[in-house]
């Protein structure tokens, strides 16, 4: 049957400074875009300044004057996370959206990332856990809201504490859950210790369902020279409109946790579809693993002290 539109409303963000990861292609790209539109001050942090070109062009085409500009940012780099949390703090202006949309998933073998970690763990979790303490003082100023992009893999699955970076034994798609699973707990935590301290950030969570988004496409620079088998039935399903979502809707999930007003703090946002593979945008419940504020605060901790970024409490 054919797909009837499913959109939201994005407010008028005039005024209000964006930053979204994961922005040259893809959902970020289309965050990115109805960002800019509806009148926000949007940064595009990118590791390929190529590629955040021709997503700067994109969204300039959509939306002619849009306020777009790129950065330099490879998660998977600490001292990259570093280098973009000092460039943002010299020019001292407020951030008040963060989305926390980039990710890896399943490389066809275990890779690192810059500083020793798995790349999963440490692009998808570390990296960002690092960016959001590196913007604290920015954050806080524009009492922002902070959202961070899940999946539907953190339903199930759990941080491997006896091997954290997967290195006595490797599974792609177990080690793809931990970091979400992961990076899902820390966003709550960032909500807890944010009420705790009086920061001021709201912070919650987005997953997009299943989409043919650029994930499980061909990534030479992850090796992984040709799409992963699955995208080929993910491509017709989301073409049919059959449980699936397309990348247009996938974005909607984070966009509306970023900016409704009636977005809730703490809570988790994805299509409400059969099975949350598709379908408009709506509040979740929990999924188990992420329900544990002792394993959030667990989580926390062993973040600190990997990346060797605090978060400030005064």
């Amino acid at each position: 049957m054919p797909r009837g539109p499913i959109d939201i409303t994005v407010p008028d963000l005039t005024g209000k400074r964006a930053v979204v990861t994961g922005a040259s292609d893809g959902m970020g790209l289309g965050m990115a875009a109805r960002l800019a539109a509806a009148g926000a001050e949007v940064i595009i942090p990118v590791r390929n300044q190529r590629k955040g070109e021709d997503a700067i062009a994109k969204i300039r085409h959509a939306a002619p004057g849009a306020d777009v500009s790129l950065r330099s940012l490879d998660l998977s780099s600490l001292d990259s996370v570093a280098a973009l949390g000092d460039a943002l703090r010299e020019e001292g202006r407020p951030i008040h959206l963060l989305i926390n949309n980039a990710g890896v998933m399943r490389p066809p073998n275990r890779q690192t990332t810059a500083d020793g970690y798995e790349i999963q763990f440490g692009t998808n979790h570390l990296g960002h856990f690092a960016l959001v303490g590196r913007l604290l003082p920015l954050l806080r100023a524009g009492r922002a809201r902070v959202t961070s992009q899940v999946s539907v893999a953190a339903r199930r699955g759990a941080i491997n504490w006896e091997d954290l970076n997967w290195e006595l034994s490797y599974h792609g798609m177990r080690a793809y859950s931990q970091s979400k699973i992961a990076f899902g707990l820390f966003g709550l935590e960032l909500e807890r210790r944010s009420k705790a301290h009086g920061w001021g950030i709201t912070s919650n969570l987005s997953h997009p369902g299943i989409a043919p988004t650029s994930l499980l496409a061909a990534r030479p620079e992850l090796g992984r020279t040709q799409d992963a088998p699955q995208m080929r039935l993910i491509r017709a399903l989301s073409a049919r409109g059959v449980l699936l979502g397309t990348v247009e809707t996938a974005t909607l999930p984070a966009l509306m946790a970023a900016t409704d007003p009636d977005a809730e703090r703490g809570v988790l946002y994805g299509p409400s579809g059969p099975g949350n593979l598709g379908g408009p945008p709506a509040a979740h419940r929990l999924y188990p693993p992420l329900r544990s504020e002792e394993e959030a605060a667990r989580v926390w901790q062993a973040s600190e002290q990997l990346t060797k970024v605090s978060f400030s409490t005064s």
